[in-house]
């Protein structure tokens, strides 16, 4: 999916907007005043209203007569919309709100992926087979120079897995799986304390192609679990204090 940043100057209008909510900057249940949005964004009226439409399709503002166009409170948000998880990650500032939303993302997947390994082996085709083969083996081709290769090879594994469930509505997980994996896996593979992600996507891909259901759970779990290390482990890490050097240090 195009980022709407991308998308010209309505797309910028929407991110800059969606970010905006997402900070805090405008908070729930504030109206917004259309005028001055369009003069200090240097939009037309029009433009920006398409951009709040966006936003509303997400439920992250409404518009009624009389109150005129406002924030919503933020149990009405569609927070399993791929691009409101994208703007969280990207707006965010806070480890710990991230490594916390990580978190949840990591126990809907653990309830999805295990599942859709078992109807993968159960479904696979040659087709699905091959894909998860190309994507195993631009994984193994990674040596952890280029993590943004890493990262998208690892992307096209899960997204052939879900692919292989021949579920549409599973298939459409993938926009939700997609957004946390991404930006976990950037800040895995862009460090040096990950385990080798290759073993354990091998153990679920023999399992799958062996048509194992029990095994492919399984290993999903397995994989879920090292996943889920290394990311505490990075995040430890990095939050981890500077210590000073003791007194003597200096010279050794």
């Amino acid at each position: 999916m195009t980022p709407y940043a991308r998308r010209g100057v309505h797309g910028q209008t929407v991110e800059t907007l969606a970010r905006r909510v997402l900070s805090g900057e405008l908070p729930e249940g504030a109206v917004l005043d259309l005028v001055a949005l369009r003069d200090e964004l240097d939009v037309s009226l029009t433009a920006l209203r398409e951009s709040l439409k966006v936003l509303a399709a997400k439920g992250m503002v409404d518009a009624r007569q009389k109150r005129g166009t406002y924030i919503t409170a933020r149990s009405d948000w569609n927070l399993l919309d791929a691009d409101v998880l994208r703007w969280q990650f990207a707006g965010s500032t806070d480890a710990g709100a991230d490594l916390a939303l990580l978190r949840n993302l990591g126990e809907v997947r653990g309830i999805v992926e295990p599942a859709a390994a078992r109807l993968a082996a159960a479904r696979r085709d040659a087709t699905d087979l091959a894909a998860l083969d190309a994507a195993i083996d631009a994984m193994a081709a990674e040596s952890g120079d280029r993590p943004a290769a890493a990262v998208e090879a690892d992307l096209s594994f899960h997204r052939a897995l879900l692919r292989a469930t021949h579920n549409e509505l599973l298939e459409r997980m993938e926009m939700v799986i997609e957004s946390g994996l991404a930006h976990r896996d950037e800040i895995v593979h862009s460090s040096p304390h990950g385990e080798d992600p290759v073993p354990s996507h091998r153990a679920v891909l023999d399992a799958v192609r062996e048509g194992d259901g029990d095994r492919a759970e399984h290993a999903m779990r397995a994989l879920l679990e090292q996943a889920l290390r290394d990311l505490h482990k990075v995040h430890r890490d990095t939050a981890a204090p500077t210590k000073p050097p003791k007194k003597g240090d200096e010279t050794r």
